[in-house]
């Protein structure tokens, strides 16, 4: 099972958990879930207005073996607006996480937690999704 929570957060909420989103998948094969700006494909949705997500900006995958990987899917720009960071327990909160390549992915620790956060280049927001990958 992969557990998902998301938070948008502005310069002005910084410490805030408004905006607070859940989602969940169990550890099947081929399961998919999407954050973006497009509520259609999408099981976590950003504001329509913060452009430096894209309409799917991540999708968490299931491997054939139930493993889970966060994808950065390449936009219709040839660069991004915005920054994703990958941070896993026992790293700490503070830590500000590895860098994740756009279009590139990254192997989500089994039994383990963590967060990927979207960062706008351009002004104080960001979209928090935290993850649980039970084992």
């Amino acid at each position: 099972m992969l557990e998902l929570t998301m938070a948008t957060v502005t310069g002005a909420d910084a410490g805030a958990t408004a905006g607070m989103a859940m989602a969940e998948s169990p550890s099947e094969p081929g399961a998919v879930l999407r954050v973006g700006r497009d509520a259609g494909v999408c099981r976590l949705v950003t504001p329509e207005d913060w452009l430096f997500v894209s309409r799917v900006h991540l999708e968490f995958r299931c491997g054939p073996h139930g493993e889970w990987s966060v994808f950065w899917l390449r936009g219709s720009q040839a660069d991004p607006s915005s920054e994703v960071r990958v941070r896993s327990d026992p790293r700490g909160p503070h830590e500000p996480g590895l860098p994740l390549a756009y279009g590139g992915a990254t192997v989500l620790p089994r039994g383990g937690s963590g967060e990927v956060v979207v960062v706008d280049r351009s002004g104080p927001r960001s979209v928090h999704v935290g993850f649980y990958h039970e084992a």
